[in-house]
């Protein structure tokens, strides 16, 4: 049976090479804009898995998030 899978989603099998390094698909790397030279961040948890994001969209995030973290606090503090 054949799955449907969103044009969104992508799913795919990558095979480890012999010195540790992964393909990532050529659908993947356009849908999100990944270039030669870029930086991603690679997390893992024994758990859970593994997960990479793209390292600027992820400090775009972290700095958003001390932000509202910090407008909160000097609110509370008022």
């Amino acid at each position: 049976m054949k799955m449907k899978i969103p044009r969104d989603k992508f799913l795919s099998t990558v095979r480890v090479g012999d010195k540790g390094q992964i393909v990532i698909p050529k659908e993947v790397r356009e849908m999100f804009e990944i270039e030669p030279g870029d930086s991603l961040l690679l997390m893992a948890d024994e758990k859970k898995g593994i997960a990479i994001v793209a390292f600027d969209g992820m400090m775009d995030f972290m700095n958003e998030s001390i932000r509202q973290a910090r407008q909160e606090n000097e609110e509370g503090a008022r």
